[in-house]
């Protein structure tokens, strides 16, 4: 159970400590770049024990690793291009509608079975959005969601969210540490078959841009391995919900780091979709 909580806590602060280097990184440099030199340095942490390990998994299972992988590039890759241009404080709340990808995709995949509460928490998270997408411009309507970084978060979140109910598969497959390193390999390898695919040019980063890949790889892997200790004791739905404490994190790093405005409401919102959250928990 504490190891449990201490990995959730970890979780909550990683998340938006990664997403707020990517987004600094990102004016300078392309998204795709700045995820492939992030997975190069988790890669090469994670060289050593998957030489030592004996992967002795049928086809099926590398099916679902090669799946998690596309999943993964696809959301860090929409992830890093909508904070090119979209505020921090508004982008992360977004990810509350992540627990709801993974309630649906948790039943079709895993069984696990919605409550009653959670149809409430869904209301919830919904009712919250509308507090954080009425200090936009466009206000909570349909031209918003024709906006580029709203488009690509919401892809982002939809991609991660399916990740994350195949990687709980691959996990129960396999181990925590197994997943893990599997997911540092896959990451680099599809990201390095986006580059390809869309002819972007290598270009070697300044050491200042390298050390922030660094950190942003850091941060990522305590993001990524306490989020498969938490998918080893907790369910994806129940998991997600609590990661979503993470929000709150996301709009203070916004308005400390990057000066961004309308505050207290989009906490307001946060504070409101977290219920909805804990209304899913239930």
């Amino acid at each position: 159970m504490l190891v449990s909580i201490a990995a959730l806590c970890a979780r909550i602060v990683s998340n938006p400590m990664a997403n707020a280097m990517q987004k600094r990184l990102s004016q300078e440099n392309s998204a795709i770049l700045i995820n492939l030199y992030s997975y190069l340095f988790l890669s090469l942490f994670c060289l050593y024990p998957a030489v030592g390990n004996n992967w002795h998994y049928g086809l099926n299972y590398w099916g679902y690793v090669s799946l998690a992988g596309i999943l993964c590039t696809l959301g860090s890759i929409c992830l890093i291009k909508a904070l090119q241009s979209g505020e921090m404080s508004l982008l992360g709340p977004i990810n509350s509608y992540k627990c709801i990808v993974g309630l649906v995709l948790g039943f079709i995949i895993l069984g696990e079975i919605p409550k009653f509460s959670g149809f409430i928490g869904v209301i919830l998270i919904i009712w919250g959005s509308w507090y954080i997408f009425d200090t936009t411009k466009e206000g909570f309507s349909f031209e918003l969601f024709k906006r580029r970084d709203i488009l690509l978060r919401f892809c982002a979140l939809f991609f991660t969210g399916c990740e994350a109910v195949v990687l709980k598969k691959i996990i129960l497959m396999s181990s925590i540490t197994e997943s893990f390193i599997l997911w540092c390999f896959s990451g680099f390898i599809f990201t390095l078959i986006v580059m390809f695919i869309y002819r972007i040019k290598f270009k070697i980063f300044t050491r200042q841009s390298l050390y922030g890949c660094f950190l942003i790889a850091l941060c990522l892997g305590i993001m990524q391995l306490s989020t498969n200790i938490v998918f080893k004791y907790i369910d994806v739905g129940l998991s997600l919900a609590l990661f979503q404490l993470s929000s709150i994190v996301a709009v203070i790093f916004g308005y400390k780091v990057f000066h961004e405005h309308n505050i207290l409401k989009k906490l307001l919102g946060s504070i409101i979709m977290i219920l909805g959250s804990c209304f899913i928990l239930l």
